[in-house]
């Protein structure tokens, strides 16, 4: 795929000065610096030996709206020069309901995992509209509908500035490792769906995904149940696509998300979508999409059953989970000993 515009940093120039002194290794935990005078309120706070960096950065596609974003660096980052790996997430305002930094300091304790830099992206006001899927050759979103309305009309336009101007930006002024391998998307519910489409359509920029309770059930024509299986946008995406080399991807979903049930196959719509994503779908009449398994990638089903961190795709089955942040919560340990877990 053809790269992008090469990113404008002066859009981001409001919060330069509290970076730059990061980047000097400057203690982070010393007194909140604020920089309210730009419109960017900046603050900086200790949680579990995590630092917490909160930032509101410009993006032209939302204007007036602003990007509100935390960056949490690991124990020991002001004193040294080591690189860190990077982990970005969707819906960065649910980071203490799932309690990420806890989670962070207690698995770092105990030497589980190796420590990362987390960049939380808050969802915009109208967050139906970013947490979605596009089609990056064509410039374009894919939108599709729901009862809320059309989900993902900004879709293209977010995952461009994320992909495309966040990331060389954290790059630019933190120190990261930089493959794609060392880089992270992760999101929940919509913004599962856009994680996916990150990693999806920018696989040289992330070369790992964790989609929790995913809403591949997006489709472009909900007419009946069985329109809706043969429209999954997600799947469609996959169906069309080809590998992609080095991306890694893991799903978590609740056995008790939801009860609705399009197939009649007493599983649960949100269970079925990703299933179906990942081993292809077959429908009546010989219809059928590939999922990817078809296109070459290796996949764990049930990793509770079957623990692993060599497959290409893996699946996690909560039992009992359902579609909330309790969940969410549950599911982010197992992930990050995944993504992070020390050999």
């Amino acid at each position: 795929m053809s790269s992008r515009a090469t990113p404008s940093w002066s859009l981001l120039r409001p919060v330069l000065v509290l970076l730059l002194a990061t980047c000097a290794g400057t203690a982070m935990a010393a007194a909140s610096p604020k920089l309210s005078q730009s419109g960017v309120l900046s603050t900086a706070a200790r949680g579990d030996d995590w630092t917490a960096l909160r930032l509101q950065l410009d993006a032209p596609a939302f204007a007036p709206e602003k990007i509100r974003l935390t960056i949490y660096l690991p124990p020991g980052y002001g004193r040294g020069i080591r690189r860190y790996p990077v982990l970005y997430a969707n819906d960065g305002q649910d980071m203490a309901a799932v309690g990420l930094q806890p989670t962070l300091a207690r698995l770092h304790r105990e030497h589980a995992i190796e420590p990362m830099i987390v960049v939380a992206i808050d969802m915009l006001a109208d967050r139906a509209s970013g947490y979605g899927l596009s089609d990056r050759v064509g410039e374009r979103s894919l939108v599709g509908g729901s009862v809320i309305g059309p989900i993902g009309t900004r879709a293209q336009q977010y995952s461009d500035w994320v992909a495309t101007v966040l990331v060389p930006y954290v790059d630019a002024h933190y120190r990261t490792l930089r493959s794609p391998r060392d880089r992270t998307m992760l999101g929940w519910s919509l913004g599962a769906l856009n994680a996916f489409n990150l990693g999806w359509q920018y696989p040289e920029v992330f070369g790992r995904v964790g989609a929790f309770s995913p809403s591949f059930w997006l489709a472009a024509d909900r007419t009946n149940a069985g329109t809706v299986q043969r429209t999954r946008l997600a799947l469609a995406m996959v169906d069309h696509g080809g590998r992609r080399r080095g991306l890694k991807l893991w799903f978590a979903v609740g056995t008790a998300e939801e009860t609705k049930d399009r197939d009649g196959d007493g599983v649960n719509d949100t269970v079925d979508d990703v299933r179906d994503l990942l081993e292809g779908y077959r429908g009546a009449g010989g219809f059928h999409l590939r999922g990817l398994k078809q296109l070459g990638y290796t996949v764990n089903m049930d990793v509770a059953k079957h623990p692993s961190r060599h497959a290409d795709a893996t699946l996690f089955l909560l039992p009992g989970g359902t579609h909330n942040q309790a969940s969410w919560k549950r599911m982010l340990p197992p992930f990050l000993r995944w993504a992070y877990g020390r050999h």
